[in-house]
């Protein structure tokens, strides 16, 4: 059995620091500077809990009751026009406060006008699904079941799309190591070859960033380039970029016609 290493805020560990930059929030504004949204609002209100309502980036953002979000997105359907549903995830703050925050994105092409519903939920509260009240939210929520492990009853076909069906944890978690964790290095040894291969081939490579400049089975080096598998070699190459014959109109582009760059413009 491999050594269990801790995994609580493991994505902060990671060497590249860029990638946590936390960029300025952006301005909320009073719903009332918008008329079409403060009837929207208004009417919302109405009939269901709104916890918070304001506009972002000329977008409505409405707070709701986790257990209304088939019933309000009906509503926003049938009463206000919200006739597409464009996309819907969650955002993982459970180190923060124990929660997944869900959202809808809303859009209404007569009014042109877009809305995101938005509530809490703990880690492992259930949701209803909304496929029936759009039909867009299906792949969305297998997604979002995928990538978050967040639990949704109701659907037709609630199982993983991305990762295989034995995948261990949900790799858009921020407690999901950005390079995989010990399990997913091994996946795919032991899937193809077997676990006795693990000593032969060794680990999976999981750092997107690692360049092998000798590696000439996954990388190319700009006018240095070789056949598939080839040794490397120092020679500089002149290669045209296109096959005999080509397509006609299409001017044909030699190496030595290329500008390398040192910045970008």
């Amino acid at each position: 059995m491999r050594a269990y290493k801790d995994k609580k805020n493991v994505q902060a560990k990671s060497y590249y620091n860029d990638r946590f930059y936390v960029s300025p929030q952006i301005p909320k504004l009073d719903v009332s500077s918008d008329e079409i949204f403060a009837k929207d609002v208004e009417l919302l209100k109405a009939s269901f809990k709104v916890h918070e309502a304001y506009i972002q980036r000329e977008q409505l953002v409405v707070y709701i009751n986790a257990t209304d979000n088939v019933k309000v997105l009906t509503f926003l359907r049938d009463e206000l026009k919200y006739n597409f549903l464009s996309e819907l995830s969650a955002i993982d703050w459970l180190a923060r406060s124990g929660e997944f925050e869900i959202f809808y994105q809303m859009l209404s092409t007569c009014k042109r006008k877009r809305m995101r519903v938005k509530f809490f939920i703990k880690e492992k509260e259930e949701i209803q699904s909304v496929t029936s009240v759009y039909k867009s939210a299906d792949w969305a929520e297998r997604e979002m079941y995928d990538m978050y492990g967040v639990r949704i009853i109701g659907h037709h076909y609630m199982k993983r799309i991305l990762m295989p069906d034995d995948w261990h944890d949900h790799p858009l978690r921020k407690t999901y190591p950005l390079h995989g964790d010990e399990e997913a290095q091994w996946y795919e040894i032991d899937k193809i070859f077997g676990k006795e291969y693990r000593d032969i081939i060794g680990p999976e490579e999981r750092d997107g960033a690692r360049i092998v400049e000798k590696d000439t089975q996954r990388f190319s080096r700009v006018k240095h380039e070789v056949p598939f598998g080839a040794d490397y070699s120092e020679e500089p190459t002149d290669t045209d970029y296109q096959e005999e014959g080509g397509v006609a109109i299409v001017r044909k582009l030699k190496k030595s016609d290329v500008t390398m760059i040192k910045e970008r413009k």
